[in-house]
Protein backbone atom coordinates (compact mmCIF):
# COMPACT_ATOMS: atom_id res chain seq x y z
CA UNK A 1 0.00 0.00 0.00
CA UNK A 2 0.96 3.52 -0.71
CA UNK A 3 0.48 6.43 2.09
CA UNK A 4 -2.30 7.44 0.08
CA UNK A 5 -4.17 4.16 0.68
CA UNK A 6 -3.80 4.53 4.61
CA UNK A 7 -7.16 6.95 5.92
CA UNK A 8 -8.35 7.29 9.15
CA UNK A 9 -10.35 5.21 10.52
CA UNK A 10 -9.86 2.25 8.28
CA UNK A 11 -9.20 -1.05 9.81
CA UNK A 12 -7.16 -3.85 8.80
CA UNK A 13 -7.14 -7.40 9.44
CA UNK A 14 -4.27 -10.06 8.72
CA UNK A 15 -3.25 -13.18 9.48
CA UNK A 16 -3.64 -15.77 11.64
CA UNK A 17 -0.26 -16.35 11.97
CA UNK A 18 1.72 -18.89 14.81
CA UNK A 19 4.57 -19.96 16.41
CA UNK A 20 5.64 -23.37 17.26
CA UNK A 21 7.49 -24.24 20.37
CA UNK A 22 10.65 -24.79 18.60
CA UNK A 23 10.97 -21.20 16.76
CA UNK A 24 9.92 -19.70 20.41
CA UNK A 25 12.58 -21.44 22.52
CA UNK A 26 15.11 -20.79 19.66
CA UNK A 27 14.27 -17.06 19.39
CA UNK A 28 14.17 -16.95 23.43
CA UNK A 29 17.66 -18.50 23.60
CA UNK A 30 19.41 -15.88 21.33
CA UNK A 31 17.12 -12.31 23.07
CA UNK A 32 15.37 -13.64 25.88
CA UNK A 33 16.92 -16.82 27.82
CA UNK A 34 14.27 -16.73 30.66
CA UNK A 35 13.39 -20.13 31.41
CA UNK A 36 9.67 -19.95 30.85
CA UNK A 37 10.60 -19.20 27.23
CA UNK A 38 13.37 -21.80 26.92
CA UNK A 39 12.69 -24.51 29.03
CA UNK A 40 9.01 -26.56 28.71
CA UNK A 41 9.56 -28.76 31.87
CA UNK A 42 10.20 -25.84 33.46
CA UNK A 43 7.47 -23.62 31.94
CA UNK A 44 5.24 -26.13 32.97
CA UNK A 45 6.02 -25.62 36.76
CA UNK A 46 5.64 -22.06 36.42
CA UNK A 47 2.99 -19.73 36.73
CA UNK A 48 2.61 -20.21 33.06
CA UNK A 49 1.37 -23.58 33.28
CA UNK A 50 3.41 -23.81 30.05
CA UNK A 51 6.38 -22.36 27.53
CA UNK A 52 5.27 -18.78 26.31
CA UNK A 53 6.59 -16.63 23.73
CA UNK A 54 8.78 -13.53 24.68
CA UNK A 55 7.24 -10.17 24.19
CA UNK A 56 9.24 -9.13 21.73
CA UNK A 57 9.02 -12.17 19.70
CA UNK A 58 5.50 -11.09 19.54
CA UNK A 59 6.53 -7.95 18.62
CA UNK A 60 8.73 -9.24 15.86
CA UNK A 61 6.54 -11.72 14.29
CA UNK A 62 3.76 -8.43 14.22
CA UNK A 63 6.13 -6.19 12.64
CA UNK A 64 7.13 -9.07 10.03
CA UNK A 65 3.42 -9.42 8.67
CA UNK A 66 3.03 -5.88 8.69
CA UNK A 67 6.45 -5.71 6.55
CA UNK A 68 4.46 -8.66 4.30
CA UNK A 69 1.19 -6.91 4.11
CA UNK A 70 0.35 -3.03 3.91
CA UNK A 71 3.92 -2.11 4.13
CA UNK A 72 5.55 -4.30 1.03
CA UNK A 73 6.64 -1.53 -1.09
CA UNK A 74 4.84 0.87 0.30
CA UNK A 75 7.53 3.70 0.77
CA UNK A 76 7.92 2.96 4.43
CA UNK A 77 11.57 4.73 5.44
CA UNK A 78 11.01 3.89 8.86
CA UNK A 79 9.64 5.09 12.26
CA UNK A 80 10.39 6.80 15.35
CA UNK A 81 8.94 5.24 17.72
CA UNK A 82 6.03 3.94 19.58
CA UNK A 83 3.59 5.99 22.04
CA UNK A 84 3.12 3.01 24.24
CA UNK A 85 3.11 -1.42 24.30
CA UNK A 86 1.58 -3.41 26.34
CA UNK A 87 2.07 -7.89 26.49
CA UNK A 88 -1.79 -8.16 27.76
CA UNK A 89 -1.10 -12.08 27.35
CA UNK A 90 0.86 -14.29 27.26
CA UNK A 91 1.49 -16.14 23.35
CA UNK A 92 1.80 -20.20 23.76
CA UNK A 93 3.06 -22.33 21.13
CA UNK A 94 0.18 -22.55 17.90
CA UNK A 95 -1.51 -19.76 19.02
CA UNK A 96 -3.54 -18.38 15.98
CA UNK A 97 -2.54 -14.45 16.24
CA UNK A 98 -4.90 -12.26 14.46
CA UNK A 99 -3.68 -8.63 13.82
CA UNK A 100 -5.80 -5.65 13.81
CA UNK A 101 -4.91 -2.36 12.41
CA UNK A 102 -6.51 0.81 12.83
CA UNK A 103 -5.43 4.10 11.22
CA UNK A 104 -5.70 6.41 13.45
CA UNK A 105 -4.63 9.44 11.57
CA UNK A 106 -2.60 10.44 8.64
CA UNK A 107 -0.94 13.44 7.43
CA UNK A 108 2.67 15.41 6.22
CA UNK A 109 5.89 16.83 7.53
CA UNK A 110 6.13 20.17 7.51
CA UNK A 111 8.72 19.89 4.12
CA UNK A 112 5.17 18.01 2.36
CA UNK A 113 8.12 15.28 1.44
CA UNK A 114 7.04 12.91 4.49
CA UNK A 115 4.12 10.95 5.01
CA UNK A 116 3.16 10.33 8.70
CA UNK A 117 0.86 7.58 9.37
CA UNK A 118 -0.35 6.97 13.03
CA UNK A 119 -2.41 3.57 13.74
CA UNK A 120 -2.92 1.03 16.72
CA UNK A 121 -2.04 -2.37 16.57
CA UNK A 122 -3.92 -5.36 18.61
CA UNK A 123 -2.96 -8.60 18.20
CA UNK A 124 -5.72 -11.20 19.68
CA UNK A 125 -5.52 -14.68 20.20
CA UNK A 126 -7.79 -17.49 18.74
CA UNK A 127 -9.30 -17.12 21.83
CA UNK A 128 -9.68 -13.27 21.37
CA UNK A 129 -7.76 -12.67 24.06
CA UNK A 130 -6.02 -9.29 23.32
CA UNK A 131 -2.06 -10.58 23.88
CA UNK A 132 -0.72 -6.99 22.49
CA UNK A 133 -1.57 -3.45 21.92
CA UNK A 134 0.54 -0.42 20.50
CA UNK A 135 0.03 3.01 18.87
CA UNK A 136 2.97 3.00 16.19
CA UNK A 137 4.16 6.22 13.90
CA UNK A 138 5.33 5.11 10.62
CA UNK A 139 7.25 7.56 8.00
CA UNK A 140 6.71 7.50 4.36
CA UNK A 141 8.85 9.05 1.85
CA UNK A 142 6.39 10.35 -0.83
CA UNK A 143 8.58 10.77 -4.00
CA UNK A 144 8.55 6.89 -3.68
CA UNK A 145 5.01 6.77 -4.32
Amino acid sequence: MNFNDFTPGQTLTLGPVSLSEAEIIDFARLWDPQPFHTDPQWAANSRWKGLIASGWQTCALTMRTVCEGPLRDSGSIGSPGLEYLKWNAPVRPGDALTITLDVRDTGLSSSGKVGKLRWQWRVHNQHGALVLDTIATVLFDLAAE
